[in-house]
């Protein structure tokens, strides 16, 4: 019986789908182990049970629990997309805040934290990259753009557009979390902003 040229493709898009699906499973059975069992009880034989598939599979993608884990957390944090634009530099602060605060303790975030914690200082240099590139560079590049169109419309000095300033959001976000334990409330982000933002970026500030 000849196969037309029909058939194998369609056979083989349908292979690509369960493949896909697979790997989502094994990602999603990934972050699971990483919340309840943390870095260290994870295991590739656990992520494949909770994926309902064999460990050849699992490492067949993956030749390391490193890599895994890394892909686990890169897939399942949200996206950054656009700055937000609401009228005024102080709500699209608060705005850009909560979307990175609930980026840090989405499920894949929560389970990066505890990763960095958990890891000697080789691996953990990986996992910064992992939330760097997916939470802290996205934010900046936001705060950024919130910040020059503060400058343009004259409602921040235009000496604010610095290193310096677009960082001052994401280290301090981090550092309380990471040594006050602090979960960033609507309250505690507001007072942020007003706190130490607004008075940054206020005009007629040398």
């Amino acid at each position: 019986m000849v196969t037309s040229h029909w058939e194998t493709a369609s056979a083989q898009a349908a292979s690509r789908r369960r493949g896909a699906v697979l790997e989502r499973a094994i990602l999603e059975a990934a972050l699971d182990q990483l919340s309840t069992v943390g870095w260290k009880g994870l295991t590739m034989e656990g992520v494949a049970a909770g994926a309902q598939t064999g460990k050849a599979a699992v490492y067949r993608r993956w030749p390391s629990k490193e890599d895994l884990v890394a892909d686990a957390l890169r897939s399942g944090l949200p996206s950054f997309d656009t700055a937000p634009d609401l009228g005024s530099v102080r709500e699209d602060l608060l705005a850009l805040c909560r979307r990175a605060r609930d980026a840090m303790f989405s499920r894949s975030g929560s389970a990066l934290r505890s990763v960095i914690h958990e890891c000697d200082d080789l691996q953990t240099e990986r996992f910064h990259a992992v939330i760097y590139d997916g939470v802290i560079e996205p934010t900046i590049r936001m705060l950024r753009e919130v910040i020059t169109r503060g400058i343009e419309r004259k409602e921040v000095r235009a000496g604010a557009a610095n290193g310096y300033v677009f960082d001052a959001i994401p280290a301090m976000m981090m550092y309380r979390s990471k040594l006050c334990d602090c979960e960033w409330s609507d309250s505690e982000l507001e007072e942020m902003i007003d706190q130490l933002m607004v008075p940054l970026l206020r005009p007629g500030r040398s």
